[in-house]
């Protein structure tokens, strides 16, 4: 089992630490295909693959979180509609009915015992910024933290350092107390290089943790046992 110097504040990662999509993937939302139909019912289902790789490439090509709308517009080009509807793309901007993502099972009772603790939380995510706090919320977890870290209100994306020094100045702590978790990890390095405590979770893990790899948050909870 990793071990680590006394952790103060935990700075999470979303997406694959906290959460899940519910439809078994990211992006694009998992009624994109429905609404894309309701609004061209002629449009090729055959097509919805490469249109969703291209959406994949979009996000994977820039620096920053683009604008939704230029991430929908990239996929619907694809699909053959280079100028789609006002209501198409409001629709595929708006809420979507029902929740989106999921929470792992070991997440609340890591909360809890990190707030116990007196142990300050805060996520720290690449993601669009809209709805995130309310999606929390209706999850549950959101005032476990202090403060959101979303790319797209930074400019920037991880590994920037701007978005690891963004967590540690909202927790008020040195970047030697706090801990970062993140399931990718070339970002848990990039935290490390910066002077952060870090650690990789792997979910998928089957070999005992190492001092950079963990298998799960109940495996963090032993990290910064006090």
């Amino acid at each position: 089992m990793p071990t680590f110097g006394a952790v103060q504040g935990v700075m999470f990662d979303s997406g694959g630490v906290l959460t899940g999509p519910i439809g078994g993937r990211w992006n694009p939302r998992y009624d994109f295909e429905a609404i894309v139909m309701a609004h061209a019912p002629d449009t090729p289902t055959d097509r919805f693959p490469d249109a969703i790789a291209a959406g994949d490439r979009f996000l994977a090509s820039g620096a920053t979180t683009p604008a939704r709308s230029e991430y929908h517009r990239t996929m619907l080009r694809e699909l053959g509609m280079p100028q789609p509807s006002l209501p198409l793309l409001n629709e595929l901007e708006a809420p979507a009915a029902g929740p989106v993502l999921k929470l792992f099972p070991d997440v609340l009772r890591t909360l809890d015992q990190l707030r116990q603790w007196d142990v300050r939380m805060c996520v720290v995510s690449d993601n669009w910024a809209a709805g995130m706090a309310e999606m929390f919320a209706e999850l549950g977890i959101a005032h476990y933290f202090e403060e959101f870290v979303i790319s797209e209100d930074l400019g920037c994306n991880k590994p920037d350092p701007r978005m690891y020094e963004a967590g540690r100045r909202c927790l008020d702590l040195p970047a030697d107390r706090c801990l970062f978790i993140d399931d990718d990890p070339a970002l848990a390095q990039a935290a490390a290089d910066l002077g952060f405590q870090a650690v990789t979770l792997d979910r998928s893990l089957t070999s005992p943790p190492t001092e950079s790899v963990i298998a799960s948050l109940d495996d963090l909870v032993a990290l910064v046992r006090r």
